[in-house]
């Protein structure tokens, strides 16, 4: 049975690192050679497409199909001198993943003959069939047509023979079917809201952008090793494996020299994703054995969405270029780090300033402080929203988990900048401030970057910490589509925004001066928001106990987070911002759900399958042994010394027959309350319920008589990779 365990170790020690050659000396010389880039389209379009192309997309505007079968001409032309012969347009359905089909440059002319051809109505809008992608409801399974509409912001490229053009996807009636429409809207939103409020501070400023790094972990485990472990393989994860005499515990993985073959899957990756444009700049080993992370320069959030998913789809295809596989579950490995993908987000305007980075003078830090306080009271007001955007059936293994923040939605500021402001909330007053009072206040807000310098160290606990000139969402997983959470924390900022606005503009209307009542309204929002201001140590039970006292929520339980998206705050925030309808909202959540239960089905599935067909044969087997063994002593000894030497057998006979038992019992009953769960649930979130609270639990139970045999079986006919080797065999 452990035939191909053994296969895949002798195929590995055999690996050899994977020569790669650079393109060019220069990055700079193959740099986005891949992406059609304005610079690219001044060259194969005239100089009225171009412009009439860069006006829509500045002002959102349209262009005629004239214009659109110019751009796809120009566009064809110079996707084919790439080796491009087919084209598709790239969205993001709500799998968890892209989608794309891919159509040839082929078409009859008048005569009947074939020739190359790309047109605008092509480039622009396609229908896809829209039945078989999730959609919680928001269309009939027979019903099939949707849309794909050109994202004119993020530029085509080319992946292999494929030109790739960024879209939307969204059904027959018009509803949202992805992540990116309802980015796009949030980026808008955001930007709208944010602008109204810089309005106060400089009348200049008339475009706000967001801004996302995100942080990209994962595992990389042979694909040999990989084969051999169906559970990889099904679900992206171990569901069982006795925890390796050596994992992470000594702290010599992180930051450590990174093994070659690594490197060599490193280059060839980042040669690629920087012909596609992706600004990769940092690589490094994680904390945990063969876990590694990249990240990119910051960028625009759209383009760096897009960067991100294609950033792991190429991942995986360098990898097996390599003979590895890449794990991008958030937990993989049960008893080691998880892998998350920090979102780092900050806004700029157009004027080139950061609204989350102090100033060098009192107006500039008015302006930092009044979106710090907003975005601190958004996460307050809306932390189950953001809980909701980011939690999964993966995730929910690595939230709270010691490595990583946990499930309770809290701010790190540092104890200097909190400090601030709190002594800011006590100098202003109820009653109209004097003039020597706003003076004092004012030079007090200029020594904010002084009190920086002496605030650089992060929280490494905080799921939303504050670094110094952005935050960073950290509780992100590793798998996840980044646009969900940025759908979430954008809509939440927006609304917290313009809430600020109306406020201070009613004080204004009454009065008060602008500077005042800004001082005002800032008062009140650090003060309500101080329950989600949180320096210490997220990890630990006193801040659990803590945070209940504060009033903040802990959900641990995925299908619960996932019903926030339907709290009335929540559908507010949505509905106001015009990110989503209620129907959208509705089917959301339905997907969500969906995604939940098939997931933990799968994994269910799988466990069974494992654990009656690979380790109950092998316990069975260890067993015959034992007892052909014991029947051996029997001949050859006395009784009194026969019992003597055996009892040791007889009590290992003895745990494996108690842990085989337990495991053939288990799964039936697994088996039958995942068919329960199925059939009896009256709607998904009952089902996604039953999945939690019922299937889980009883797959934690199976694990535990795996891992406990996996101690006493003969390594030697143990059928699974085990942990030390799909950790350090490299």
């Amino acid at each position: 049975m452990a035939v191909m365990r053994f296969d895949a170790l002798r195929e590995l020690y055999k690996r050899k690192p994977k020569k790669v050659e650079l393109p060019s000396g220069q990055l700079s010389d193959y740099y986005a050679v891949n992406v059609f880039t304005k610079e690219k389209m001044r060259d194969y379009l005239s100089r009225d497409v171009y412009k009439a192309f860069v006006a829509a997309v500045e002002k959102g505007g349209l262009f005629d199909r004239n214009v659109a079968d110019q751009i796809a001409t120009g566009m064809r032309k110079w996707a084919s001198e790439r080796g491009a012969t087919h084209y598709t347009h790239w969205f993001q359905p709500l799998t968890d993943g892209t989608a794309e089909k891919h159509d040839g440059f082929v078409d009859f002319d008048d005569n009947g003959d074939i020739i190359e051809h790309f047109s605008g109505k092509l480039l622009v809008q396609q229908e896809p069939d829209a039945s078989s992608f999730p959609n919680g409801g928001l269309r009939n399974t027979f019903e099939a047509r949707g849309y794909t509409a050109w994202d004119l912001s993020s530029p085509a490229f080319v992946v292999g023979s494929t030109l790739c053009i960024p879209t939307i996807f969204i059904s027959y009636t018009g509803e949202a079917l992805d992540y990116k429409t309802p980015l796009l809207k949030a980026i808008s939103s955001l930007d709208k809201a944010a602008v109204g409020v810089c309005q106060y501070f400089d009348k200049n400023i008339t475009k706000v952008q967001t801004n996302l790094g995100w942080e990209q972990e994962y595992f990389l485990v042979d694909s040999a090793l990989y084969s051999a472990r169906p559970d990889l393989c099904m679900t992206g994860r171990t569901l069982m494996g006795h925890a390796s005499a050596k994992d992470q515990q000594l702290d010599d993985h992180y930051f450590g020299s990174i093994p070659e073959r690594v490197t060599s899957f490193m280059r060839e990756l980042e040669v690629e994703a920087h012909k596609l444009g992706i600004p990769l700049k940092t690589r490094h080993n994680e904390v945990a054995p063969n876990q590694f992370e990249f990240a990119p320069i910051f960028e625009e959030a759209n383009l760096a969405n897009d960067h991100n998913q294609l950033m792991m789809d190429l991942m995986k295809r360098i990898a097996r270029k390599h003979s590895f596989q890449v794990l991008l579950h958030e937990k993989p490995f049960a008893s080691v780090n998880g892998s998350g993908k920090h979102n780092n987000w900050s806004m700029t305007t157009d004027t080139g300033i950061n609204l989350l980075s102090p100033a060098k003078n009192p107006k500039g830090n008015m302006l930092f402080l009044t979106f710090l306080v907003n975005v601190m009271m958004a996460v307050y007001k809306h932390q189950d929203l953001l809980r909701a955007s980011i939690m999964s059936a993966s995730n929910t293994y690595r939230l709270g988990a010691n490595e990583a923040p946990p499930a309770i939605l809290s701010v790190f500021l540092g104890k200097n900048l909190s400090m601030m402001l709190d002594n800011i909330a006590n100098q202003v007053g109820d009653n109209k401030m004097t003039p020597e009072e706003k003076t004092a206040l004012k030079l007090g807000i200029a020594r904010i970057p002084d009190i920086m310098l002496d605030n650089t160290d992060r929280n490494r606990t905080s799921p939303f910490a504050f670094t110094g000139n952005r935050f960073e969402f950290r509780a992100v997983g590793s798998s996840a589509n980044c646009a969900a959470s940025i759908i979430a924390l954008n809509a939440a900022v927006a609304h917290q925004l313009n809430q600020f606005r109306a406020e201070v503009d009613k004080l204004i209307a009454e009065g008060t001066g602008r500077d005042e009542a800004i001082f005002q309204v800032l008062k009140r929002l650090i003060i309500e928001s101080k329950p989600v201001r949180f320096d210490g140590d997220g990890y630990s039970e006193e801040w659990r106990q803590e945070a209940a006292r504060r009033g903040l929520t802990n959900i641990t339980s995925a299908p619960e987070a996932i019903s926030k998206y339907l709290a009335p705050s929540s559908v507010e925030v949505f509905l106001k911002e015009n990110i989503f309808n209620e129907t959208e909202i509705h089917g959301r959540v339905e997907v969500e759900y969906e995604k939940f239960s098939k997931k933990v089905q799968i994994e269910s599935r799988t466990l069974g399958d494992i654990a009656i067909n690979h380790i109950v044969p092998t316990a069975v087997s260890y067993q015959n042994r034992l007892i052909e063994n014991l029947c051996g002593l029997k001949q050859l000894f006395a009784a009194d010394e026969f019992e003597v030497l055996a009892e040791d057998r007889k009590d290992l006979i003895r745990e494996i027959s108690t842990h085989v038992t337990a495991i053939k019992k288990l799964v039936k009953q697994m088996t039958d309350d995942r068919h329960k769960a199925n059939h009896e649930s009256e709607n998904e979130e009952a089902k996604a319920i039953a999945y939690d609270k019922v299937v889980r639990p009883v797959m934690e139970e199976i694990r535990s008589h795996i891992d406990e045999l996996e101690l006493v079986i003969d390594d030697d006919i143990w059928p699974l990779p085990k942990y030390r080797e799909l950790l350090f065999a490299r």
